[in-house]
């Protein structure tokens, strides 16, 4: 074990960081009214009485890009444990399947799935990765039979009451960090670089959200609303009917 050094972590975030906000911002770049149209429930709308072309569009764009932040920063929180872990304990990126980090500990070798936070999956998806568990160390039983090996879902942020899942342990939040680091208080210490050039970062988000949001409620209000009231029927027959309605052209023709 190394002892952990706290600005060679700032460094690494600071130098990857862009990468979260550059995809960030390609999340928006191409992006199709049609396509998150599509993904979201139009009877919600109709029954939180939401009457405005500008409502519907923000609620549609903001819940794609939630989603799609949440996987973008997880790839970034994985990687930066990984380089944490790689720091202290010379831990690695697996390259078994399903397994993001191996590391030896105290003779203990440790396989980790690295997740966000603690409520990522439903019963089939953890089944899988206990799948992905019994894999890989029969795999690594194969080459080192008497190593012990201890399974770890570790989650980057939260907090569980059970620990011992009996095929696995599960550590979040500050526990977690501490697992990779042996530093207890890692998880609050990594906070400040995690905001670097936030500021300038979201301006430019901010400006291409706007343009979205403003090109968005435009064609959105030309698709389903006559006279400025939202055709609900027109906007159900586009997400659910069973042959999709064409889309009307500009000047309110439809092809």
């Amino acid at each position: 074990m190394k002892p952990l050094n706290l600005n060679e972590i700032a460094k690494y975030v600071e130098q990857n960081i862009g990468t979260f906000h550059s995809k960030r911002l390609e999340s928006l770049s191409g992006l199709k009214l049609n396509k998150v149209l599509k993904r979201k429930n139009p009877y919600l709308f109709k029954a939180k009485n939401v009457l405005t072309s500008q409502d519907i569009v923000r609620g549609l764009l903001d819940a794609y890009l939630s989603s799609q932040e949440e996987t973008i920063f997880g790839e970034f929180l994985e990687q930066l444990a990984v380089f944490i872990c790689g720091q202290v304990y010379d831990g690695t990126k697996s390259s078994a399947e399903g397994i993001d980090l191996e590391f030896e500990k105290e003779s203990v070798k440790y396989i980790v799935t690295i997740k966000s936070g603690p409520n990522w999956a439903n019963s089939g998806q953890i089944k899988g990765m206990k799948a992905n568990f019994r894999k890989a160390i029969k795999i690594l039983k194969t080459n080192a039979p008497k190593t012990k090996i201890i399974a770890v879902n570790g989650c980057c942020y939260g907090r569980n009451k059970i620990q011992d899942k009996d095929d696995y342990l599960k550590y979040c939040g500050q526990k977690f960090r501490e697992f990779i680091s042996d530093d207890r208080n890692l998880y609050v210490k990594i906070i400040e670089p995690l905001g670097h050039k936030a500021k300038e970062k979201n301006e430019k988000f901010i400006i291409a959200y706007a343009q979205i949001i403003n090109k968005f409620t435009s064609e959105f209000s030309d698709d389903f609303c006559d006279d400025g009231i939202i055709n609900w029927k027109k906007l159900v027959e586009f997400n659910s009917s069973i042959v999709p309605p064409t889309k009307r052209k500009k000047g309110g023709r439809r092809q």
